[in-house]
């Protein structure tokens, strides 16, 4: 279980499932061939065949105030029992649960659910099934969602997409427990959402500033370090590939000037590390270890 701290703030990583070599569908110009050059990956991000890593899990947003503890949790995976069209994500039965309270957090301590975007496997637990309907997992939790976001799917979702507003996200609606916000919501005095529009119509990133030092959740702005390299890589599930290459080259540019820590939402073991550029052009990330 990896952890980081920022500040007097402590971020946990809690893995739902990794794999190397199922990625092809996402970042379809990923191949073997273009990655097995790009060394800096390996052996945290991508095999020696050139077959990337990658993880769906959440990150657990400790900040302690005089006030209370603040319990924040960015995205929520996938989720159990639900029927998903990837084979591999479909009805899931793992220990994610029982993996969130074995580091601290029981559900019933969560105080804020950020949702990056609305995806399949950003919003999985929040709710699960119980009592024959799906309930809200973190029922002590306001769950945050950017407002253009959630009109966006409420429009457009339809077949597999509007399966998953139904049992994922309309449920926590119903029960009074979302709340509609702007990209550059301030959850608290360390916790603040920052507009990386592009994936998705509202899409958002989480940084975290605290005693002088800077982290970003990245959320899909990227999926993999490999984009890092290469900025024109984009993503099969990106709204709008143009503003999601733009939002890349600033962000990047920014997180390599400022030194800011970066935990990739999908990025495999360490996970997080610092954006370097590269002297051939692009980028690369030095991981830290925890």
């Amino acid at each position: 279980m990896l952890h980081w701290t920022i500040g007097d703030v402590r971020v946990t990583r809690i893995v739902e499932i990794e794999s190397t070599g199922g990625s092809r569908f996402i970042l379809p110009d990923a191949t073997p061939d273009a990655c097995v050059p790009m060394r800096w990956m390996q052996p945290h991000f991508c095999s020696p065949e050139g077959k990337l890593r990658m993880s769906v899990h959440a990150l657990v947003i400790e900040v302690k105030q005089t006030t209370g503890t603040r319990r924040i949790v960015v995205d929520t995976c996938i989720g159990n029992d639900k029927p998903r069209a990837v084979p591999a994500w479909n009805h899931l039965q793992t220990r994610f649960l029982d993996d969130l309270a074995a580091a601290g957090y029981p559900r019933e301590s969560i105080d804020t659910v950020l949702c990056t975007h609305l995806h399949v496997d950003h919003v999985g637990w929040n709710t699960m099934w119980s009592g024959g309907q799906w309930v809200p997992t973190f029922p002590n939790a306001r769950y945050l969602v950017h407002a253009r976001e959630w009109a966006y799917w409420q429009a457009e979702a339809e077949g597999e997409h509007r399966q998953i507003m139904n049992d994922s996200v309309q449920p926590i609606v119903d029960a009074g427990l979302m709340d509609e916000v702007a990209t550059d919501h301030r959850v608290c005095e360390q916790v603040q959402l920052e507009p990386t529009p592009g994936h998705t119509p509202g899409h958002v990133s989480v940084r975290i500033t605290s005693g002088g030092q800077q982290a970003l959740i990245t959320g899909d702005f990227m999926h993999h370090p490999c984009q890092m390299q290469r900025l024109d890589w984009g993503s099969t599930a990106d709204f709008d590939t143009a503003a999601a290459q733009a939002t890349r080259e600033r962000m990047l540019a920014r997180l390599a000037a400022d030194q800011t820590l970066v935990i990739g939402t999908h990025f495999a073991t360490p996970t997080a590390g610092r954006v370097k550029p590269r002297a051939e052009g692009g980028y690369w990330l030095d991981v830290a270890l925890g």
